[in-house]
């Protein structure tokens, strides 16, 4: 009997439209579960989005506190703020998918830790973006470039915590619309490299990141800044 050989199956190349492209096409997707893949729902296409009002120019900032937590320590800052413009029109919309753009590196400051003794200070550079996607909910993503977040110990334990050491990551969030709107983000992973001695969790290769941020217009803060379709 003649066997026919199996078909091989060639991995599928996907075109990113814009680097917000892939930051919501990895926020999106879904999670493989042995045994289940034939019967998962093919994704569907980002859709419509549209940031308003175009060209207004935006400040975040944090509402409570921000955490990050590696391994067992915690730290916790108290103040955070950051600005960016909306595109102009046109490049505040886009028929299929995400509308980004570029922001100033992110602050931290007032923060503390969760090791008695320890202090801690975060110094951040680079250009930072965040990209808005319509949808329920709308989602957001904040890019942080190679090594454009460091967080420093000192005291008891002596640590540097870098986050996206090696290449961008990218910070997956929820936006709602308001007045303010806000960016929030719950339990989202950052890739970090952790070095140190005594009291450093060096072995954590991820940290969790909590925040919530008011995103206020500095253009006209009558207007409010909105994500649609």
């Amino acid at each position: 009997m003649t066997m026919t050989p199996p078909s091989r199956r060639t991995p599928r190349r996907r075109a990113l439209r814009s680097a917000g492209t892939g930051i919501v096409a990895a926020l999106a997707l879904p999670l493989a579960v042995p045994g289940t893949a034939a019967a998962l729902p093919a994704p569907s296409a980002p859709s419509a989005t549209t940031v308003t009002p175009a060209g207004h120019g935006f400040t975040a900032t944090l509402s409570g506190k921000a955490t990050f937590k590696a391994g067992a320590v915690t730290v916790t800052c108290t103040t955070s703020t950051s600005s960016g413009q909306v595109p102009a029109a046109p490049g505040n919309q886009n028929p299929a998918g995400p509308v980004s753009s570029s922001t100033t590196p992110a602050t931290y400051g007032s923060c503390s830790t969760s090791l008695p003794g320890v202090s801690a200070t975060v110094t951040t550079t680079g250009t930072w973006g965040v990209a808005m996607q319509n949808g329920a909910p709308v989602t957001a993503g904040l890019t942080i470039p190679t090594g454009g977040f460091v967080l420093k110990t000192s005291g008891l334990a002596s640590c540097t915590v870098t986050a996206a050491p090696t290449a961008p990551a990218t910070v997956g969030g929820t936006w709602t619309n308001g007045a303010p709107s806000t960016l929030t983000f719950t339990n989202a992973a950052v890739p970090v490299k952790v070095v140190g001695g005594f009291g450093c969790p060096t072995t954590a290769t991820s940290s969790t990141f909590n925040a919530s941020y008011k995103v206020a217009d500095t253009t006209d803060p009558g207007s409010q800044i909105t994500v649609t379709g």
